[in-house]
């Protein structure tokens, strides 16, 4: 795990981003598999809306968790401790999934939407902003 402070919304946020077979994450991500697959989950209406306009559905949704890895893990976010996801549906449309952690009686999906590559490297590494 790496740690560094990234900006979120013009605010800098503390985040650990995650390396790949990392035992905790691979952990969490069934976690969140599961609650999704059992329809323990809700949306935040900034989800919702997002989800809409960006015309992403439920089932596509489902599929990118389903190949989700953790790539930033935000255990100290203002609102609750929470992960960035990086999913592909089977038309391989990547999409960026943002979540609460599963400890959650109802996992909270904060928003969701397919990364812009002038942001993101491989849709996983954020890029450094000047």
């Amino acid at each position: 795990i790496v740690r560094r402070t990234i900006r979120r919304a013009g605010v800098p946020i503390r985040c650990a981003v995650t390396k790949r077979g990392n035992a905790r994450s691979a952990k969490m991500i069934r976690e969140i598999q599961d609650k999704i697959q059992q329809n323990t989950y809700e949306f935040s209406e900034h989800a919702v809306t997002q989800s809409i306009l960006r015309s992403i559905s439920i089932h596509e949704l489902k599929e990118a968790i389903a190949t989700a890895e953790l790539i930033e893990d935000y255990p100290n976010d203002k609102y609750g401790p929470s992960v960035l996801l990086l999913g592909f549906t089977d038309q391989q449309r990547p999409l960026h999934i943002h979540c609460s952690y599963p400890s959650r009686p109802l996992l909270k999906i904060i928003t969701l939407y397919e990364p812009d590559s002038a942001r993101w490297e491989q849709h996983r590494i954020r890029r450094e902003t000047p």
